[in-house]
């Protein structure tokens, strides 16, 4: 699966066997084994050992990442030689705030970073993150960006609106793909689903995920319907060339473009 198809990204942590091994009967696109926040400082040598494993074992058609700890923690270096020799699909760094971290990453891991902008600064810097070799796609660190900028845990996400939609530009702009951060509310699924249709519609390509009840919403919302898929392939076989008229509207070439995206990808996540 190529990552800008990615609906469902679950976070998990690595010290988790039976999480891990559940997550090779779930419906996500991703699997992200945690090093970082989800393992305790105690446990973290062990929890490396596991997602090396659980790499190595695979994860049928879903993409595996493995997001590593910050530099200047003693877990950073280890981490980066482990996932480096590691059959994980990419690395996820957090709390980026330059490319010059990316840099060092890549350089080290030799393999594609998933950069996640956790802070104002991080913000700033997107178009850099975002533009740099390594980098193959951006993630929102929205609960430590709510912190950084000083929003109420209890507030909506109007204050983020600017962040997100730069995050977002930056990574359009460096054609890498851009995920929209996690849902903490494990028991209002009717919010999750309206953050999940909040997101698309801002234009992320899919969300991460901290539960796996949080699946089968995230693929359903970030996945062509049925109805959407019928239409561009009536779309792709009336255009003829030019302006002309679909349905009622006007279409060009950039509409057939996006109706053979849609398909794309919509073939990309069939079962």
């Amino acid at each position: 699966m190529l990552l800008r198809h990615a609906r469902s990204l679950l976070f998990l942590p690595a010290s988790n066997r039976r999480a891990i091994a559940k997550a090779r009967t779930l419906s996500c696109d991703m699997v992200m084994l945690d090093l970082e926040d989800a393992v305790a400082d105690g446990i973290k040598e062990e929890a490396r050992a596991n997602a090396v494993e659980a790499a190595a074992e695979g994860f049928g058609k879903r993409l595996c990442a493995v997001r590593i700890n910050v530099e200047g923690t003693p877990w950073h270096g280890p981490e980066m030689v482990a996932v480096k020799k590691s059959a994980a699909n990419y690395v996820i760094l957090p709390k980026v705030e330059s490319g010059r971290q990316v840099r060092d990453v890549f350089s080290v891991c030799q393999k594609p970073v998933l950069a996640m902008i956790e802070s104002a600064a991080g913000v700033l810097a997107a178009a850099s993150i975002a533009a740099e070799e390594g980098t193959a796609g951006i993630f929102m660190g929205t609960n430590d960006l709510r912190q950084d900028l000083g929003i109420p845990p209890s507030a909506g996400r109007e204050g983020l609106s600017f962040a997100l939609q730069s995050v977002i530009l930056s990574a359009r702009a460096a054609r890498v793909a851009v995920f929209d951060g996690v849902f903490n509310r494990l028991d209002d699924e009717a919010g999750f689903e309206a953050e999940c249709a909040a997101g698309h519609a801002l234009g992320f390509d899919g969300k991460t995920l901290i539960h796996p009840s949080q699946v089968p919403v995230a693929n359903q919302v970030f996945g062509p319907d049925a109805q959407a898929v019928a239409d561009a392939r009536r779309l792709i076989e009336a255009a003829t060339g030019g302006a002309e008229r679909f349905e009622g509207r006007m279409i060009e070439g950039m509409h057939v473009e996006e109706a053979r995206a849609l398909i794309a990808r919509a073939e990309a996540v069939m079962p």
